[in-house]
């Protein structure tokens, strides 16, 4: 239990109604004995340089839908919760780039710029839930970073709060800014343990005229006839925004029908993404079947498809556990993946729907099951993607099973690089402590 001092030492900073005391613990760990909720960004650095000083451990979050990744705490000392930081910055419309606080829920985001006709071109899962800032620590992304790119290839600025409260700037707020070193990139995907990203600043593309998706059904399963199509169509001058591989548990799930589905999305003026239908009815085997969904059938669809991922901040199974693994191969690979989802959800009597992309490579699979089902079905996938020269990362999982499996995958050649820095910008190791690779 907290005393009574460490409470009034808070208070000196936060008013009462911004510190929570946490009387239960969260099954997915990453939780504080308590929570405090600044607004501002004096008073996240004002939290860490309190922290940092009297030597507590300081968890950060946004909304809690990455609560499951990474980390081996149950609890640390405070939950620095960023819900009510919100809020745009600034919106240079002309320039084409907005600067945002990390809080801001990304769905949010895109609704405040979609009266300019301009978006953010990331599609993290959860949009409604996740926040930009969590977005940009855990470098989140979705099937169509074929056509936008990564976290990295957005953000163009960041305004960071180091653990000792003192805040920096990386970047800036134009695209063409090329001077010095490109600091953005160290603290996207770091999970936070460098210092709390307090502001991101980010270019924006416009809105798409118009959007479609195609959808190929492969009845016969076999991934040669899939392969030969990829190949071909990866072949020609067409530029979809995601060329995304369903596994038949994850295509039942969204289309009805249990067959390897091949989801090609385009964004375009009208004409041009008619042009590129086309071209996909052409190349397909005849065998295949093709449907294309528009206007409010592809809105829909999205909303299904980036909602199917564990939620760190939805109550948990009661039937089972879920868990969610990242995998990152050479593209064509995937399908090595997605057919070892199949054989291995069967062997280790788990459901487990995958999905990756045949354009770059990264697959998601989603598992339910049993603790043990789940664990030997994580570790055959990893087994799978390190054959092919690929990674696996365990993106959900509870804290009790965490704690039984190395969520990153051991450590890389280059570790040391990164324990070197962690130790120069947080040598107390006070934010996000074991968060990240290696324990760091």
């Amino acid at each position: 239990m907290l005393s009574l001092t460490w409470i009034e030492e808070l208070q000196a900073f936060l008013h009462p109604e911004q510190i929570k005391r946490n009387e239960s613990f969260h099954p997915l760990g990453n939780d504080g004995a308590v929570t405090v909720y600044p607004r501002t960004e004096e008073e996240i650095a004002a939290v860490l340089r309190y922290a940092d000083r009297h030597g507590k451990k300081v968890v950060i979050a946004g909304r809690g839908t990455k609560r499951g990744f990474g980390g081996q705490r149950e609890q640390a000392d405070i939950l620095l919760s960023l819900e009510h930081y919100a809020g745009i910055v600034e919106h240079a419309a002309a320039d084409m780039t907005v600067t945002v606080k990390a809080g801001t829920v990304f769905g949010d985001l895109q609704r405040a710029l979609a009266p300019h006709r301009q978006k953010v071109a990331l599609d993290p899962f959860w949009p409604e839930e996740a926040t930009i800032g969590g977005v940009i620590a855990a470098n989140d992304s979705g099937p169509k970073r074929l056509g936008y790119g990564a976290a990295r290839d957005s953000v163009i600025g960041l305004r960071v709060v180091y653990p000792n409260g003192t805040v920096i700037r990386s970047g800036g707020k134009v695209v063409k800014n090329v001077a010095g070193y490109d600091m953005n990139k160290l603290f996207i995907g770091a999970m936070g343990t460098l210092g709390v990203l307090s502001e991101i600043t980010l270019k924006l593309r416009p809105l798409a005229k118009y959007e479609s998706v195609v959808l190929l059904s492969f009845p016969s399963g076999d991934l040669h006839d899939i392969r030969s199509f990829a190949v071909s169509f990866l072949d020609t001058m067409m530029e979809p925004i995601c060329f995304e591989l369903l596994n038949p548990a994850l295509s039942e799930r969204l289309t009805g029908r249990p067959v390897y589905t091949l989801v090609i999305g385009f964004e375009d003026v009208e004409n041009a993404v008619h042009y590129q239908e086309h071209w996909v009815e052409r190349l397909r085997p005849k065998a295949v079947e093709m449907s294309i969904l528009a206007g409010e059938e592809t809105a829909a669809f999205w909303r299904t498809f980036y909602t199917m991922a564990p939620n760190g901040r939805l109550e948990q199974a009661e039937n089972g556990v879920e868990a969610a693994v990242k995998i990152g191969v050479v593209n064509l690979d995937v399908l090595s993946i997605l057919r070892e989802s199949v054989l291995i959800a069967d062997r280790c009597h788990v459901r487990i729907e995958a999905h990756g992309g045949l354009g770059h490579g990264l697959c998601q699979a989603y598992m339910h099951g049993g603790e043990e089902g789940v664990l030997t079905a994580i570790e055959e996938l990893r087994q799978t993607a390190v054959r092919l020269g690929g990674y696996a990362i365990v993106k959900h999982l509870p804290l009790s099973l965490r704690q039984r499996v190395d969520v990153w995958g051991g450590k890389p050649s280059y570790f040391f690089l990164l324990e070197g820095i962690k130790r120069k910008i947080d040598p107390n190791k006070t934010v996000n402590d074991q968060r990240f690779i290696g324990g760091i």
